[in-house]
């Protein structure tokens, strides 16, 4: 019977040693960064929640609105009920009168104030149409008449103290968007890829936590901390 052929030293029937690849690159910040390929993973069950955002009550352009049609209703009505009894109307409405019967529709005031009331009232339309409170992020329902929402700096807090307990964080800044959360991260100790992996499985685990309706994306950056001088 042969025997496999070998080499007779012990240490060439080891595993080779794999090339090393750069695993560091400069960034804008002149920070060391992963330069590994990153694929999000994923933060939610895959039944997410159709809620839609927070319409906003928006009482300040209403309000204000509100007070000018009233300031300029009460003017004009106690100018037309001046003008009924037998009182001359007010300087303003006659000088508005006339301008508006001699001025051409291509006279540049004119323009000018056709522009402003368009534009005014493509703003209030726009405010009509949008839900706004683009700070408040919607949350999954947990009972049919309780609907909650969670402000993204809140947000943002929960899962910046997530990752500060990450081995090798020495700072965060996370910020929360409506798709995305963006995550930048400086690590003075241990290898970039293994404190960014550890950081990709604890954040997602807190963005499940969080439990809101639609899932937002991942995106971490872990870096080196500049040098000093």
């Amino acid at each position: 019977m042969t025997e496999p052929q070998g080499s007779e030293n012990p240490s060439e029937n080891s595993t080779q040693r794999l090339p090393v690849l750069e695993k560091t690159a400069e960034s804008e910040l002149g920070q060391s960064a992963s330069a590994a390929a990153y694929e999000p993973l994923p933060t939610m069950d895959d039944e997410d929640g159709g809620e839609g955002r927070f319409w906003s009550a928006r009482r300040v352009p209403a309000g204000i609105l509100a007070l000018l049609i009233l300031a300029g209703a009460g003017v004009l009505l106690y100018d037309i009920a001046a003008v009924r009894a037998d009182h001359p109307a007010m300087e303003w409405r006659r000088t508005l009168a006339r301008q508006l019967a001699e001025r051409p529709l291509d006279d540049t005031w004119v323009l000018v104030g056709a522009g402003v009331a368009t534009a005014l009232g493509i703003w209030l339309l726009v405010l009509a149409a949008t839900p706004g409170l683009r700070d408040v992020l919607s949350m999954r329902r947990a009972h049919a008449d309780v609907r909650a929402g969670l402000h993204r700096g809140a947000a943002a807090t929960a899962l910046r103290d997530r990752a500060m307990e990450v081995s090798g964080v020495q700072s965060v800044r996370v910020r929360v968007g409506r798709s995305r959360v963006d995550v930048r991260a400086v690590s003075h100790f241990r290898e970039l890829d293994d404190v960014r992996a550890d950081l990709d499985t604890t954040l997602a685990d807190g963005i499940r936590g969080l439990g809101l309706s639609r899932r937002p994306a991942l995106s971490v950056h872990v870096g080196r901390p500049g040098r000093k001088g």
